[in-house]
């Protein structure tokens, strides 16, 4: 058995990167004149904000080794994780701005300042192939089921989710994907009766507050039973959630976060329209404010797209132009509670006895079913004035509370990716351990051996720095945001790549339905799309949040 490196041994790699990266986003700052002109940049500006995103993920890879180390829950392996994983960002971070050296004024001085013959050669030590396989051999061993290893609270809470999830979801994922079927609703009760659904909710409302790491782990392990039959599930409860503690009156937390705590409120969140994605800012959808039969009202006319779980939900959380002067942008804003019946299937229809109407109709995807996401269109559709969040205090706050509730999403979805990183891993280590080729198991070959260690490596990366952006938003949400934007971007291309990794592991069979390899394929495919997409969150949160200092 060969040695792995030491987390100690990477740790001149990280100063390196950290060198590079922090002279690249001063001189992007620069540029972009502190980011407001980053669209005239747009190409160099993603570089710098995905390699400033690795080179934190290296830092908390080993900042994690160094505290489990020092809490006695370390070990060899995660060592050679810890070191392997930094290599793998650092390689990364390198290639990506070594092309726009010229581009940011700098030269190949400076890249051989960061990078010297030292550390290059250290690069390929600890990164080398025979490396890769030692750790790759670790990982079939243990059949891909090693985790990052956590105090023992928190092991607790992943393993009550994990047997949970593999007992109770796991059975029915492959049916649910296959037949496009709705989330069975015991999936929902008994997720409420564990209080998965109240994990960020305040004990004064009826929540367990356990914090964010706790809502990360469960996450993950529902994702990696399924990502679409469980693993969403406590996010759009998740977003609202946020969005009420954040500017909800007293009443209306009173009145909403107990029920959703208890799972007896399911959750739609609509804010994207079917020309409006990303420019959140220029939702057109408008709610007007009138008196009708005595009661005061806003009615919502409008359509509203990608409403993931709409026809099921019990409320959806709308956001509306509620001035109709387009110049005043996100200012125009404000959301609302719009209560609705509970409707299985893939279309449904809403009626109010005054007229109104809310019709909605599932949009077919190639994963990431058994939530269903909706196309909505709202008639003269009444909501009482009461469910304006904030009341009248909200009233062109909407898009601010929205974007509170958009980063815990985006915290989940970095949890939600390291789950189905995890289930790639652990099935393709099970293939290549039972499956021989030409008189010999799979996970003999080198090859096969260096895949499954690099997966480990960018899944120990992907996992650190999403369990340091939720230690961040226990301490500060606001200032956390751009960490858990950086979690979901990593975290996010790790669940892609090892997924197709280990379906070219799985040969011709990982292109059948019979094994779910396929189905974490196709459903890490939105990972990168939903709760910000890829280039935007790229640009408009991380390079922004960088070059503003």
């Amino acid at each position: 058995m060969t040695a792995l490196p030491t987390a100690d041994e990477a740790r001149p790699l990280l100063e390196a990167a950290e060198s590079l990266v922090a002279r690249a986003v001063e001189q992007g700052s620069e540029i972009t004149g502190a980011g407001r002109a980053i669209d005239d940049h747009q190409v160099l500006s993603e570089r710098v904000a995905y390699a400033a995103t690795q080179a934190r993920a290296a830092r908390e890879l080993l900042h994690f080794a160094d505290e489990a180390k020092r809490e006695g829950r370390g070990g060899e392996l995660l060592e050679g994780l810890a070191a392997v994983g930094v290599a793998e960002q650092v390689r990364g971070l390198r290639n990506r701005l070594e092309p726009a050296i010229e581009d940011l004024g700098l030269d190949d001085a400076a890249l051989e300042e960061s990078f010297c013959a030292e550390v290059r050669t250290l690069l390929r030590r600890i990164g080398h192939e025979s490396v890769l396989r030692e750790l790759g051999r670790r990982v079939c061993a243990a059949r891909g089921r090693e985790t990052l290893p956590l105090e023992d609270l928190f092991e607790q809470v992943r393993q009550t989710v994990r047997d949970f999830a593999e007992n109770e979801i796991a059975p029915h994922a492959e049916r649910i994907h296959r037949r496009d079927e709705l989330i069975p609703e015991e999936f929902i009760s008994k997720m409420a009766e564990l209080s998965f659904f109240g994990l960020s909710v305040p004990e004064e409302y009826g929540g367990s507050e356990m914090g964010n790491l706790a809502m990360i782990l469960t996450t993950e392990e529902l994702s990696r039973a399924s990502l679409a039959a469980a693993g969403s599930l406590i996010t759009r409860p998740e977003i609202l959630t946020k969005a009420l503690l954040q500017g909800g009156t007293d009443e209306q937390k009173r009145a909403w976060l107990p029920r959703i705590a208890a799972g007896e409120v399911m959750v739609g969140i609509a804010v994207t329209e079917p020309d409006i994605g990303s420019d959140v800012a220029s939702v057109k959808c408008r709610a007007e404010r009138r008196r009708v039969e005595e009661r005061d009202v806003w009615v919502i006319n409008g359509p509203k797209a990608w409403c993931t779980f709409a026809g099921r939900a019990d409320v959806l959380a709308v956001l509306c132009r509620t001035d109709p002067d387009l110049s005043l942008a996100a200012k125009g804003l404000s959301l609302f509670i719009v209560p609705k019946d509970s409707f299985g299937g893939h279309d449904f229809e809403m009626k109010q006895s005054g007229g109104g109407r809310l019709v909605g109709k599932a949009d077919a995807t190639p994963g990431y079913r058994g939530m269903h996401s909706f196309t909505l269109n709202f008639e003269d559709y009444e909501v009482p004035a009461e469910n304006l969040v904030g009341g009248d205090a909200g009233v062109g706050r909407g898009f601010y509370l929205q974007m509170a509730g958009f980063a815990a999403g985006r915290l989940q979805t970095g949890g939600r990716a390291c789950g189905l990183a995890q289930a790639a891993l652990e099935k393709t280590a099970e293939y290549v351990v039972d499956r021989s080729q030409f008189g010999r198991a799979l996970s003999e070959y080198q090859l096969t051996q260096y895949t499954l260690g690099r997966m480990a490596a960018l899944l120990a990366a992907a996992r650190a720095i999403t369990y340091a952006a939720a230690a961040a938003f226990d301490e500060d949400e606001r200032k956390a945001a751009p960490l858990a934007a950086q979690a979901k971007l990593l975290a996010c291309d790790v669940a892609v790549e090892t997924t197709q990794l280990g379906q070219l592991m799985h040969g011709g069979w990982g292109y059948a339905e019979e094994y779910p390899i396929s189905r974490y394929v196709v459903d890490a495919q939105v990972l990168p799309i939903f709760e910000g997409v890829k280039p935007i969150l790229e640009l408009k949160v991380v390079a922004r949040s960088l070059f503003s200092g």
